[in-house]
């Protein structure tokens, strides 16, 4: 008998979005010109502090190891963020720098899933943290959300599913792919419930800075016990250069600093080098101008969706995409997506990448693109529906 993979492998799902990334690419290759609304990335060069800033260090050549937790001077820099942003104090020796937000995610979840351990996550949410849970042989337990909660759970969700199984819960807020926070009461309401019960809350923040009516609290207001996991991809435009970081609570610094020095060495040098440049004033100016440019493809693409025929169940308060119901369209997202693309040369997520609370009646569209290329594909959209 040939060896086999181990069991987990089966539970593990594909990333259908970049399945339909690979088929937009097959088609432009073949000289197909396609509006991507697929993939969570805009369309933004990395600031010019940051690549200077990089570019000073490679030029040095001396690209070494850093410290497993990361450059002590960039741990001091988030935490002096964390002060300056939300007038929080977060000590640098909970601030562990990691590669990319998934390099924190696993390594939260490498320091507290027990096989069986069953964690709450939401459905639709982000479909990597399920996988990530059943990695670690913990148990994912989806929290089906939906307009009337604004796509986040509420305590009710919590009491409801909690059992003596459950090890913790796993939120974002911003949401992917929905775009939606958590309230500050709410937070605080579950940061409370899931230490009364003895567990472990996780909140996925790395869509902070890209909110638009309001900012969005952390939950490192609401207790030192919480894990908060962040990236310099999306508010600070680095998603090729893999870097995120991990707060964590004291009492587990040392064992995350094992599991980091033994998964990943440490993170990229370089990279970090570069972030070090993330915080400076220029830096931030740059930053937030673009964040009123997605504000601003939010305000023009949810209305033009609406006018198609697509329901916005909730209204996209952060990130940059609106996860719209395309009920009266379509009985079938995933089909109606890859033809979108096939037809009209229009890619878009269908809602099976986020989980099976009625995946078939939504659709992931990304506003990453400028105002006039979302125009095109509203254009597109309209002549492909008739």
């Amino acid at each position: 008998m040939l060896p086999r993979s181990a069991p987990r492998v089966d539970d593990i799902a594909p990333f259908h979005v970049m399945e339909l990334l690979a088929r937009a690419k097959e088609l432009e290759a073949a000289g197909r010109d396609i509006v991507h609304m697929e993939v969570g990335e805009p369309d933004f060069p990395t600031p010019a502090p940051i690549v200077a800033a990089a570019q000073a260090h490679l030029a040095g050549g001396r690209v070494f190891y850093t410290p497993a937790l990361g450059l002590p001077e960039l741990r001091e820099a988030i935490s002096a963020f964390y002060r300056t942003r939300y007038g929080v104090d977060v000590p640098a020796s909970r601030i562990v720098v990691t590669a990319g937000a998934s390099g924190a995610l696993l390594l939260a979840l490498a320091c507290l899933a027990a096989p069986g351990s069953e964690w709450l996550l939401t459905d639709p949410g982000y479909p990597c943290n399920r996988h990530f849970v059943r990695s670690f042989e913990g148990v994912p337990v989806g929290i089906p959300v939906g307009a009337e909660s604004n796509f986040q759970p509420t305590l009710a969700d919590l009491e409801r599913h909690w059992n003596e199984r459950t090890a913790g819960a796993l939120f974002a807020s911003p949401a992917n792919p929905t775009g939606t926070m958590l309230d500050a009461g709410t937070l605080a309401a579950i940061a409370g419930f899931v230490r009364q019960r003895g567990g472990q809350l996780i909140v996925d923040e790395i869509y902070h800075g890209l909110t638009y009516e309001e900012d969005a609290p952390t939950a490192l207001q609401f207790g030192n016990d919480i894990f908060v996991v962040q990236s310099f991809s999306k508010y600070f435009n680095m998603t090729g250069w893999r870097l995120g970081w991990l707060v964590v609570p004291e009492r587990f610094a040392r064992d995350v600093e094992k599991l980091a020095q033994n998964l990943f060495i440490a993170p990229s040098t370089p990279a970090q080098h570069a972030a070090l440049a993330a915080f400076h004033p220029e830096t931030i100016a740059i930053l937030e101008s673009r964040r009123a440019e997605l504000r601003r493809r939010r305000d023009f693409l949810a209305p033009e969706l609406e006018r198609l025929g697509f329901r916005l169940s909730a209204r996209p308060e952060g990130a940059f995409y609106i996860y719209a119901d395309c009920s009266a369209l379509t009985d079938d997202s995933e089909r109606f997506a890859r033809t979108l693309l096939e037809t009209a040369g229009v890619a878009v997520t269908p809602g099976l990448d986020f989980g099976t609370h009625a995946p078939e009646r939504h659709l992931r569209l990304a506003y990453a693109t400028e105002v006039g290329r979302l125009g095109e594909a509203i254009d597109r959209i309209r002549r492909f529906l008739g």
